[in-house]
């Protein structure tokens, strides 16, 4: 590995070197003398003689005449110049470009999130964000795969839950919970629940996006309860479990963001809420780096500044 990095070093600086001398020869040649060339770029009479010297012996050839008073193009150096004026051009205009996109946000965006939450929350965020910054073209890739950024080339990640020490940078942005709700009229006709155990006399719908299907966790006052489950309906879709209990179907187990509309709505009740388990953080995630485009830091400040994600 260090062979690897070594060399890469030596290629970069060769080129470095390569376009030094270019620069030296085209200034010169504009100049009509070293002295006032080297004056212009800020370097030693001698070291432009070097560039020069240099460029001339990697490309065999005399690119320029040299007397006690003046400095003339040859016919190779007259072609090259031609050449080496548009390979600077194309160059500056890279810098340029490159630097512009951490200065204001252009270039491609591309973000991921949970397919639900991504859908509710991140697909709107995105629509204002493109509205804002006419020069992005976003890419909103909703999967509840856990997605590595750098291999995928995924700019920013809307991730819920705690992160493990991947070398990642978060920003929380809210939080939710996994809750039981069940609809109004389903809960005058059973009773509600007072404690997990009670969950036994209950119709229940499973919401498979969570681990251990066989049972359902809760927490008091730092004590784990697992409650072993025989759901009446198993489902992959938090939606569609959320719907079934709309309509009077039994109690189900989501992430309070996933319920958040039908509980406003009186759609829902939520249930048990002294046996909840521990918050989990809504965060936007991105890889480490030193240099931050623009695109990225307005997504985030963004999103801090017009989203409220506290479901807790």
């Amino acid at each position: 590995m260090k062979k690897i990095d070594t060399l890469s070093l030596l290629d970069l600086q060769w080129w470095m070197d390569r376009f030094a001398a270019m620069q030296a020869f085209v200034t010169i040649a504009d100049r009509r003398g070293f002295a006032p060339a080297a004056r212009h770029l800020g370097i030693a009479a001698s070291a432009a003689t070097r560039h020069v010297a240099a460029l001339e012996e990697h490309l065999g050839v005399r690119l320029l005449q040299r007397t006690t008073r003046s400095v003339t193009l040859t016919d190779a150096g007259a072609r090259y110049l031609e050449r080496a004026r548009r390979i600077l051009a194309e160059m500056q205009e890279a810098e340029e470009f490159a630097q512009s996109e951490l200065l204001r946000p252009v270039g491609r965006l591309t973000v991921t999130a949970p397919a639900t939450f991504g859908h509710l929350h991140v697909a709107p965020l995105m629509a204002a964000f493109l509205d804002r910054y006419p020069d992005v073209q976003g890419q909103l890739l909703l999967s509840d795969r856990w997605i590595n950024l750098v291999e995928e080339g995924v700019d920013l990640a809307v991730r819920i839950g705690h992160l493990p020490d991947s070398g990642l940078v978060a920003r929380q942005l809210g939080q939710t919970r996994r809750i039981v709700v069940g609809s109004p009229t389903y809960l005058a006709r059973t009773g509600a629940p007072r404690e997990p155990r009670d969950l036994l006399a209950h119709r229940l719908i499973r919401f498979s996006g969570f681990d251990r299907p066989e049972d359902w966790l809760f927490q008091k006052e730092g004590m784990e309860q697992r409650i072993p489950i025989i759901p009446r309906l198993v489902t992959n879709s938090a939606d569609a479990a959320i719907r079934a209990a709309e309509l009077d179907g039994g109690l189900t187990r989501v992430l309070s963001y996933q319920a958040a509309e039908s509980l406003r709505a009186g759609r829902l009740r939520r249930v048990l809420e002294d046996y909840e388990t521990e918050i989990r953080p809504i965060q936007i995630v991105r890889p480490a780096a030193r240099l931050l485009p623009a695109k990225l830091r307005a997504f985030i400040e963004m999103a801090v500044e017009t989203r409220d994600w506290d479901f807790a």
